[in-house]
Protein backbone atom coordinates (compact mmCIF):
# COMPACT_ATOMS: atom_id res chain seq x y z
CA UNK A 1 0.00 0.00 0.00
CA UNK A 2 1.15 3.15 -0.68
CA UNK A 3 1.84 5.73 1.59
CA UNK A 4 -0.06 8.59 2.59
CA UNK A 5 1.06 11.84 3.80
CA UNK A 6 -0.73 15.61 5.17
CA UNK A 7 -3.64 13.34 6.96
CA UNK A 8 -5.74 14.21 10.02
CA UNK A 9 -6.95 11.44 12.35
CA UNK A 10 -10.63 12.28 14.48
CA UNK A 11 -10.83 10.56 17.77
CA UNK A 12 -14.60 10.47 18.93
CA UNK A 13 -15.16 10.97 22.76
CA UNK A 14 -17.55 8.84 24.81
CA UNK A 15 -21.04 8.21 23.97
CA UNK A 16 -20.17 9.11 20.27
CA UNK A 17 -19.37 7.42 17.41
CA UNK A 18 -16.85 9.04 14.53
CA UNK A 19 -19.98 10.25 13.10
CA UNK A 20 -20.51 13.18 15.12
CA UNK A 21 -17.24 14.22 12.68
CA UNK A 22 -19.29 14.44 9.94
CA UNK A 23 -19.72 18.34 9.52
CA UNK A 24 -15.64 18.90 10.52
CA UNK A 25 -15.00 16.61 7.98
CA UNK A 26 -17.29 18.17 5.11
CA UNK A 27 -15.35 21.45 6.26
CA UNK A 28 -11.93 19.69 5.88
CA UNK A 29 -12.36 18.22 2.60
CA UNK A 30 -14.15 21.28 1.35
CA UNK A 31 -10.91 23.78 2.70
CA UNK A 32 -8.38 20.90 1.30
CA UNK A 33 -9.34 17.72 -0.67
CA UNK A 34 -6.04 17.01 -1.11
CA UNK A 35 -6.13 15.88 2.31
CA UNK A 36 -6.65 12.40 3.86
CA UNK A 37 -9.25 12.76 6.50
CA UNK A 38 -10.16 9.60 8.91
CA UNK A 39 -12.27 9.43 11.64
CA UNK A 40 -11.95 6.81 13.40
CA UNK A 41 -14.48 4.48 15.59
CA UNK A 42 -13.61 2.86 19.21
CA UNK A 43 -14.24 -0.46 19.47
CA UNK A 44 -17.85 -0.87 20.43
CA UNK A 45 -19.56 1.44 18.26
CA UNK A 46 -20.24 1.76 14.89
CA UNK A 47 -18.18 0.35 12.57
CA UNK A 48 -15.81 -1.39 15.42
CA UNK A 49 -18.55 -4.37 16.96
CA UNK A 50 -16.88 -5.08 20.97
CA UNK A 51 -18.44 -6.16 24.01
CA UNK A 52 -17.96 -2.67 25.53
CA UNK A 53 -17.02 -4.05 29.37
CA UNK A 54 -14.03 -5.75 27.79
CA UNK A 55 -13.16 -1.92 25.96
CA UNK A 56 -10.30 0.12 27.99
CA UNK A 57 -7.65 2.68 26.76
CA UNK A 58 -5.16 0.18 25.78
CA UNK A 59 -7.95 -1.74 23.49
CA UNK A 60 -8.96 1.75 21.87
CA UNK A 61 -5.12 2.89 21.24
CA UNK A 62 -4.68 -0.35 19.56
CA UNK A 63 -8.23 0.40 17.09
CA UNK A 64 -6.62 3.53 16.26
CA UNK A 65 -3.63 2.26 15.87
CA UNK A 66 -4.83 -0.37 13.34
CA UNK A 67 -6.86 2.30 11.37
CA UNK A 68 -4.31 4.30 10.85
CA UNK A 69 -2.10 1.60 9.44
CA UNK A 70 -4.24 -0.20 7.38
CA UNK A 71 -5.19 3.10 5.49
CA UNK A 72 -1.23 3.83 5.10
CA UNK A 73 -1.03 6.87 6.98
CA UNK A 74 2.91 7.50 7.59
CA UNK A 75 2.39 11.10 8.93
CA UNK A 76 -0.66 12.24 11.04
CA UNK A 77 -1.80 14.75 12.82
CA UNK A 78 -3.59 13.45 15.63
CA UNK A 79 -7.68 14.77 16.55
CA UNK A 80 -9.06 14.16 20.05
CA UNK A 81 -12.45 15.36 21.68
CA UNK A 82 -13.36 14.98 25.04
CA UNK A 83 -12.95 11.48 26.36
CA UNK A 84 -10.79 10.81 23.62
CA UNK A 85 -7.64 12.38 25.32
CA UNK A 86 -7.45 9.58 27.19
CA UNK A 87 -6.79 7.28 23.97
CA UNK A 88 -4.57 9.88 22.17
CA UNK A 89 -1.52 9.82 23.91
CA UNK A 90 -1.02 6.21 23.40
CA UNK A 91 -1.77 6.40 19.90
CA UNK A 92 1.05 9.43 20.06
CA UNK A 93 3.63 6.83 22.12
CA UNK A 94 3.01 3.64 19.63
CA UNK A 95 3.68 5.50 16.23
CA UNK A 96 6.08 7.94 18.15
CA UNK A 97 7.24 11.22 16.78
CA UNK A 98 8.05 10.21 13.62
CA UNK A 99 4.65 9.56 12.56
CA UNK A 100 2.71 12.29 14.58
CA UNK A 101 3.32 15.93 13.46
CA UNK A 102 1.07 17.29 16.05
CA UNK A 103 -1.46 16.63 18.82
CA UNK A 104 -4.79 18.59 18.81
CA UNK A 105 -6.78 17.99 22.07
CA UNK A 106 -10.29 19.41 21.70
CA UNK A 107 -11.91 20.06 24.88
CA UNK A 108 -10.32 16.84 26.03
CA UNK A 109 -10.26 14.87 28.82
CA UNK A 110 -6.55 14.76 30.72
CA UNK A 111 -6.91 13.80 34.26
CA UNK A 112 -3.88 14.20 36.34
CA UNK A 113 -1.44 11.16 35.43
CA UNK A 114 -2.64 8.18 37.35
CA UNK A 115 -5.84 9.12 37.83
CA UNK A 116 -9.06 8.32 35.79
CA UNK A 117 -11.82 10.59 33.96
CA UNK A 118 -14.22 9.82 36.88
CA UNK A 119 -11.55 11.25 39.77
CA UNK A 120 -11.27 14.44 37.67
CA UNK A 121 -14.84 15.05 37.00
CA UNK A 122 -16.55 17.69 38.72
CA UNK A 123 -19.59 18.46 40.50
CA UNK A 124 -22.79 16.68 39.13
CA UNK A 125 -21.79 15.22 36.40
CA UNK A 126 -19.18 13.25 38.11
CA UNK A 127 -22.24 11.79 40.89
CA UNK A 128 -23.71 11.00 37.50
CA UNK A 129 -21.18 9.08 36.20
CA UNK A 130 -20.35 7.39 39.25
CA UNK A 131 -24.02 6.17 39.42
CA UNK A 132 -23.34 4.55 35.70
CA UNK A 133 -20.39 2.86 36.52
CA UNK A 134 -20.98 1.39 39.47
CA UNK A 135 -24.16 -0.41 38.04
CA UNK A 136 -23.39 -2.04 34.66
CA UNK A 137 -20.80 -3.32 32.52
CA UNK A 138 -21.34 -0.11 30.49
CA UNK A 139 -23.40 2.62 30.60
CA UNK A 140 -26.09 3.87 28.35
CA UNK A 141 -26.17 6.92 26.62
CA UNK A 142 -27.14 10.51 28.32
CA UNK A 143 -31.07 11.28 27.92
CA UNK A 144 -32.00 14.20 25.63
CA UNK A 145 -31.95 16.55 28.25
CA UNK A 146 -28.90 15.91 29.61
CA UNK A 147 -27.02 15.74 26.21
CA UNK A 148 -28.48 18.96 25.40
CA UNK A 149 -27.31 21.13 28.79
CA UNK A 150 -23.54 18.96 28.51
CA UNK A 151 -22.85 18.88 24.76
CA UNK A 152 -25.11 21.24 22.76
CA UNK A 153 -25.87 24.63 24.51
CA UNK A 154 -26.50 27.29 22.27
CA UNK A 155 -26.75 24.91 19.03
CA UNK A 156 -29.16 25.03 16.38
CA UNK A 157 -32.39 21.88 16.92
CA UNK A 158 -31.09 20.82 13.94
CA UNK A 159 -27.38 20.13 15.49
CA UNK A 160 -28.77 19.27 18.97
CA UNK A 161 -30.88 16.63 17.01
CA UNK A 162 -27.97 15.23 14.79
CA UNK A 163 -25.46 14.83 18.12
CA UNK A 164 -28.71 13.54 20.48
CA UNK A 165 -28.59 10.63 17.11
CA UNK A 166 -25.46 9.85 17.50
CA UNK A 167 -24.90 8.91 21.08
CA UNK A 168 -24.40 5.54 22.21
CA UNK A 169 -23.65 3.14 25.32
CA UNK A 170 -20.02 3.58 26.33
CA UNK A 171 -17.62 1.53 27.90
CA UNK A 172 -16.83 2.22 31.72
CA UNK A 173 -13.23 0.85 31.80
CA UNK A 174 -12.96 4.41 29.86
CA UNK A 175 -14.01 6.50 32.52
CA UNK A 176 -12.38 4.25 35.70
CA UNK A 177 -8.99 3.07 34.28
CA UNK A 178 -5.89 4.99 35.28
CA UNK A 179 -4.44 7.20 32.80
CA UNK A 180 -0.77 6.84 31.69
CA UNK A 181 0.90 9.65 29.72
CA UNK A 182 4.78 8.45 30.47
CA UNK A 183 5.42 7.38 27.08
CA UNK A 184 3.78 9.74 25.07
CA UNK A 185 6.91 11.52 23.34
CA UNK A 186 7.50 15.07 24.86
CA UNK A 187 8.58 16.33 21.47
CA UNK A 188 5.55 15.88 19.49
CA UNK A 189 4.05 19.88 19.28
CA UNK A 190 0.59 19.87 21.06
CA UNK A 191 -2.03 22.38 20.58
CA UNK A 192 -5.40 22.96 23.03
CA UNK A 193 -8.69 23.85 21.48
CA UNK A 194 -10.69 25.18 24.11
CA UNK A 195 -14.48 25.58 23.74
CA UNK A 196 -15.56 28.78 26.28
CA UNK A 197 -18.74 27.77 26.11
CA UNK A 198 -18.59 24.08 27.51
CA UNK A 199 -20.74 22.63 30.18
CA UNK A 200 -19.17 19.47 29.75
CA UNK A 201 -15.90 20.67 30.45
CA UNK A 202 -15.68 23.80 32.16
CA UNK A 203 -13.00 26.45 30.63
CA UNK A 204 -11.38 26.59 34.23
CA UNK A 205 -10.78 22.55 34.09
CA UNK A 206 -9.83 22.45 30.78
CA UNK A 207 -6.62 24.65 32.03
CA UNK A 208 -6.05 22.76 33.97
CA UNK A 209 -6.07 19.91 32.06
CA UNK A 210 -3.44 21.83 29.87
CA UNK A 211 -1.49 22.05 33.28
CA UNK A 212 -1.79 18.09 33.36
CA UNK A 213 -1.03 17.55 29.96
CA UNK A 214 2.44 20.03 29.98
CA UNK A 215 3.73 20.60 26.97
CA UNK A 216 1.07 22.22 25.10
CA UNK A 217 2.67 24.96 23.16
CA UNK A 218 -0.68 26.42 21.90
CA UNK A 219 -4.45 26.87 22.83
CA UNK A 220 -6.81 28.13 20.46
CA UNK A 221 -9.76 29.45 22.13
CA UNK A 222 -13.74 29.13 20.80
CA UNK A 223 -17.06 30.94 21.74
CA UNK A 224 -18.78 27.27 21.82
CA UNK A 225 -20.60 24.04 23.49
CA UNK A 226 -18.11 20.82 24.21
CA UNK A 227 -19.50 19.59 20.89
CA UNK A 228 -17.35 22.08 18.46
CA UNK A 229 -17.17 19.94 15.80
CA UNK A 230 -21.02 20.05 15.11
CA UNK A 231 -21.89 23.67 16.39
CA UNK A 232 -18.53 25.34 14.25
CA UNK A 233 -17.29 22.57 12.22
CA UNK A 234 -15.92 25.65 9.97
CA UNK A 235 -13.72 27.21 12.34
CA UNK A 236 -12.74 23.69 13.65
CA UNK A 237 -11.80 22.64 10.26
CA UNK A 238 -9.45 25.82 9.27
CA UNK A 239 -7.50 25.24 13.18
CA UNK A 240 -6.86 21.56 12.22
CA UNK A 241 -6.01 22.27 8.32
CA UNK A 242 -3.54 25.36 9.65
CA UNK A 243 -1.40 22.58 11.76
CA UNK A 244 -0.64 20.63 8.76
CA UNK A 245 2.67 22.40 8.24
Amino acid sequence: MTAVNDAVVLIHGGQHTSECWDPTVTALRELRPDVTVLAVDLPGRGSKPAALSEVGIAECVRSVVADIDAAGLSAVVLIAHSMGGVTMPGVAAALGKERVRRMVFVAAAAPPNGMSILDDLMGELQEDVRERVDAPAESPPFPRETVESLFCNGMTEAQTDFVVRCMCPESNLLATQKVDRSDMPPSIPRTWVLTLQDQAVPPDQQRQHVDNLGGVDEIVEIDTCHDVMVSEPEILAKILIDRLV
